[in-house]
């Protein structure tokens, strides 16, 4: 990074008595001495204080692992063989992994913070907790960890404090759903919660979730390999004397089998209609979807059909909308059959938080997306870049530029949206540059692509087909050097960019 250093004007002291003379050249060198330990620091100092907040990330490097800052700067050099584990990286929580013995499957871990001083003792092995949503996006769950003491298990805070005593035989999460953890002690499993309270007793044989949130419940299945399914608050739902039950659910509204078919039951194990089907996929409000011989329909809880059965696949948008397949392209029908948006596109997406739909077809080997809303109106065409469901707003390629607009449609400017930066990407005949916030160009109109900056400040800016690096500034940290086609996202940290898959989460500098 480009450093200023100070300026002096020395013509004045040649007017001043001898000593006030020598005072000032000792208060020059002095500075000089400081300005010079600066220059020689960390080559990120030019933005202390500059950034927000800052954050932590892992990087490989050789085969090994380490951390870094929002600087760039090494807070772990890269010498650990397995990757180290970053549970939030707002926090400067480590969970380092070493003495790894391969032959014999044998590990140690430790908890360290940016200062490499081990903040967690007195167990043998801590791990951080990894889970796995639906779409295969992972995160790990924040302040908790799963802690080893005497051969045992149990879960801790980041503070070390035992929050579930160390007295299980295992502990890991229950894949896709939050605040609920699988325990085991004799080969028996139940559920406790982030809290430490065992919400189901370890005495099942298998315990799965049921939809997508935990206050849903817990599908149990026992020794003799019969299905029920418990509440959050430990009350019984259905007993155990179920084939199956498959992880769905509605408004008091469960599926489960019986001799190879499915039908759906009320929560007192009556069947809702007689009806039964060769699978069952999703309940929604009133309506059911469901397989006959391969083929997708949709009824209704009294068992009238509202779809017909011809379908490759159906998918509940909003509504009464579906999304649905057919001769192997997707569009848009209403429950009463009504054709919303045509069959002739390879994916169709519905955006609940913004009551939308994104349809995509690939053109020339990228994916072009339309966008409509609640009325299948078509409000935006382009690549999507970015889609922030938790901000509300998306990066779209579109007319050779790229635009921001919210969830109602409204482009807004960059600086509208990424209210932090302080350098935004534009475009001008197919190049682009950068701007501050009133617009004034920064750096001219001299890349082939470049991104927004990012919560670090640094932005990713191509040439000639190969990525590289500007930091808040503006400065150039890495020239184009990286060819990143297979990567999922561009992003940087100082010198490290983000590996291909971007669910990994790690960053390299090759």
């Amino acid at each position: 990074m480009a450093r200023r250093g100070r300026r002096y004007d020395d013509g004045a002291k040649l007017n001043l008595k001898k000593v006030f003379a020598v005072a000032i050249i000792i208060l020059i060198i002095i500075a000089g001495i400081i300005g010079i330990k600066n220059m020689l620091s960390s080559n990120s100092s030019s933005l202390a204080g500059k950034i927000e907040n800052v954050y932590y990330y892992t990087i490989y490097k050789d085969g090994k692992w380490g951390v870094v800052n929002s600087y760039g700067e090494n807070i772990i050099e890269p010498t650990y063989d397995e990757m180290i584990v970053i549970p939030n990286n707002a926090q400067d929580i480590f969970v380092c992994t070493y003495d790894v013995d391969y032959a014999n499957k044998t590990y140690k871990t430790k908890v360290v913070n940016k200062k490499g001083k081990e903040v967690i003792k007195g167990f043998e092995k801590i791990e951080a907790i990894p889970n796995i949503d639906d779409d295969g996006s992972m995160w790990y769950e924040e302040n908790i960890f799963i802690a080893q003491k005497d051969g045992k298990y149990g879960l801790i805070n980041y503070s070390g404090k035992e929050i579930l005593g160390c007295e299980y035989d295992s502990i890991k999460p229950l894949q896709g759903a939050k605040n609920s953890y699988i325990i085991e002690k004799n080969k028996k499993y139940g559920i406790c919660d982030d809290a430490g309270n065992v919400v189901i007793e370890p005495k099942y044989k298998e315990i799965k979730k049921i939809g997508t949130d935990y206050k849903n419940g817990y599908i149990v299945i026992n020794e003799e390999g019969k299905s029920g399914i418990i509440s959050f608050d430990k009350s019984t739902v259905l007993a155990e004397n179920y084939e199956e039950i498959k992880p769905i659910v509605g408004d008091n509204a469960y599926v489960i089998k019986a001799q190879d078919k499915y039908s759906v039951i009320n929560k007192e194990g009556t069947a809702i209609f007689e009806k039964t089907f060769d699978d069952v996929t999703e309940i929604n409000k009133e309506n059911i979807v469901a397989v006959q011989e391969g083929k997708y329909g949709v009824v209704d809880m009294a068992g009238e059909t509202k779809i017909d059965f011809q379908y490759e696949d159906i998918h509940y948008a909003s509504d009464n909308s579906y999304i649905v397949k057919k001769d192997g392209k997707y569009g848009v029908i209403s429950s009463a059959n009504e054709t919303l948006l045509p069959f002739e596109y390879e994916e169709i997406e519905y955006i609940s938080s913004g009551n939308f739909m994104i349809a995509s077809n690939t053109q020339n080997g990228e994916k072009i997306s339309k966008i409509f809303d609640a009325n299948f109106e078509e409000k935006i065409s382009g690549k999507i870049d970015e889609l922030n469901k938790t901000k509300g707003y998306m990066r779209v390629y579109t007319d050779e530029t790229y635009k921001f607009y919210n969830f109602k449609f409204e482009e807004k400017k960059a600086s509208e949206i990424l209210t932090a930066n302080k350098l935004f990407a534009v475009s001008k005949d197919g190049k682009f540059g950068f701007a501050d916030k009133s617009g004034n160009i920064v750096i001219g109109y001299i890349y082939d692509d470049v991104t927004e900056q990012n919560s670090s400040g640094y932005a990713g800016i191509k040439k000639d087909g190969l990525w590289g690096a500007i930091n808040l500034n503006g400065d150039v940290v890495v020239q184009p050097k990286y060819n990143l086609d297979k990567n999922e996202k561009i992003d940087f940290i100082g010198k490290w960019h983000l590996c291909e898959d971007m669910n990994a989460n790690y960053y390299l500098d090759i």
